[in-house]
Order: C-alpha cells, then structure tokens, then sequence
C-alpha cells in the first residue's frame, strides 16, 4: 500500500468513525424520546383514573371548607369563619365519605353500565343515601355549641340595644345604654334556656336548607362517575391512548446504518 493509499484509507476510517458516533448518537437521542412519551402516556393513564383530587374536593365541601388565598398567593382550602357554614358532623363526613368511595374510583370508570342501569343504580344510591342520614340526622348534623348559641343571643341583645338607642334619639330623649340593657336583661330573666333553646333549633333549621344543596352535590358527582363508565367509554379511551402510545413507539427507532470495511475495495476481485 502506498502511501497515497494509505491517507486514504484513514481517511475513510475516520469518516466511518464519525458516522458511527452519529448514529448511535441518534439512536441513544430516539431511545429517549420514546421512553420519554411512554412515560408521558402511563402518567396521563394514571391521571385519568385518579380521582383522589375530586374525593378531596368532595371532603373539603362537606367540612364547609372555602378556598381562600394566604398572604402568598397561594389558594388553599380554610376552615370557614362561620360555624354555622359547617353543616355536618364528622360521624356525618365519615358516612358519607366511606360510602361515596365504593363508587367514585376507577372500578366504577373502567366499568360498562348501559343508561337504564345507571338511573337504577343511582336511584337507589340517592334514596339509601337520605334514609340513612335520616336514620342517623342526630349524628350525623353538627349540632351548634353552647357557646354558639350564646353568641348569637348577645348579637340579639345588641342589635336591641341598637334600636332602643335609635327610637329614644327620634323621641329627643336621652339614652343611658345601662339601664336600657338592665331593661332587656330583665326580660330575659328567667327565659335564657328557652331562647338558647329557639337559637339552636334555627340554626340548625338554616343548616337543614344547605343540606339538600349539599346531598345534590354527592349525588351529581357519584352520577358523572358512572357516566365515564357509559358503555364502556373510558375503558375504549384509554385502549386508544396505549394502541397509539404503542404505534409510536414502534416506530422511534432509526433505520441502522451498516457499517462497512473501508480496506474492502483493496481486495482482489
């Protein structure tokens, strides 16, 4: 071999040597773009049979939890500040909790229910679900405290104070607020169980209205579960996301370049 020859060969040997890196270069940059997108569609599988956020939501909006912005900007859900926004009890979240989670998970998703069995099902869910809390209302509402109802006496009381203050300043007399309160203590005297007793049964009247407001609500969501589940749609959803996850990463990889002996054109033919 000469040395022309020579130059020539490492040449070629270096070029080769280049195209090589490249390809595996860009088989490695493939090979990680598909597990990339697999990973991709296991985590949007994943998501879509997670329902934990929406049991969250759920639990919150039976504590009567609202969502409020802290000093960061950051939203969160809060206690409210209002006791009576607090309809239920935690025996009353317990019951209702445990017994919506046997149908709002992905069982229920990936199930097949025709429209005449979902309306069954959630009749009977609608109606055992208000014969049980009927059955149990002593526990299962949130009572008002002593000290609740004694709060709301003294707003009373204040709010009457008020408007003997307004009515004597329109009569030009002159209002003198400790005996106008003594006037008003007096009345109640003798009578406080009886309106701590009036206080708590109206509260919990307002707490019975947001109820059925409330019993909606888990119904509508039990309900939107079993309709993902209407004839099977989020089971076919979800074949089609692994066919097209499968057909994509069946076709990453890059065609092999075959390597080939630069010294092959100096053999005899």
């Amino acid at each position: 071999m000469n040395e022309e020859e020579r130059k020539f060969v490492e040449q070629q040997e270096s070029e080769m040597k280049v195209l090589e890196q490249k390809n595996r270069d860009a088989q490695v940059f493939q090979s990680q773009q598909s597990n990339s997108l697999q990973y991709q569609e296991r985590g949007m599988i994943k998501d879509q049979l997670d329902l934990s956020m929406e049991l969250e939501t759920i639990e919150n909006l039976l504590r009567g939890n609202i969502l409020k912005k802290d000093e960061l900007g950051n939203v969160d859900w809060q206690k409210p500040d209002d006791s009576e926004m607090v309809i239920l009890s935690e025996h009353g979240i317990h019951l209702i909790m445990n017994t919506i989670t046997f149908y709002i998970n992905k069982n229920t998703l990936l199930s097949n229910y025709d429209t005449e069995t979902i309306n069954t099902k959630m009749e009977d869910f609608g109606t055992d679900l208000a014969d049980t809390i009927f059955m149990e209302y002593e526990k299962v509402f949130q009572y008002p405290s002593f000290e609740d109802c004694k709060k709301v006496l003294m707003e009373r009381l204040e709010r009457k104070q008020e408007t003997r203050k307004f009515a004597l300043e329109l009569l030009g007399q002159e209002y003198d607020e400790k005996k106008v309160k003594k006037e008003l203590l007096d009345v109640l005297e003798g009578n406080i169980d009886k309106e701590i007793t009036k206080i708590k049964e109206q509260i919990i009247k307002n707490k019975l209205k947001r109820f059925l407001i409330l019993l909606r609500t888990v119904q509508d969501a039990v309900h939107s579960t079993y309709l993902r589940a209407w004839k099977g749609q989020e089971r076919t959803t979800l074949r089609q996301h692994i066919h097209i996850s499968e057909s994509r990463g069946g076709n990453t990889q890059p065609p092999v370049q075959q390597s080939y002996n630069p010294l092959s054109f100096l053999k005899p033919r």
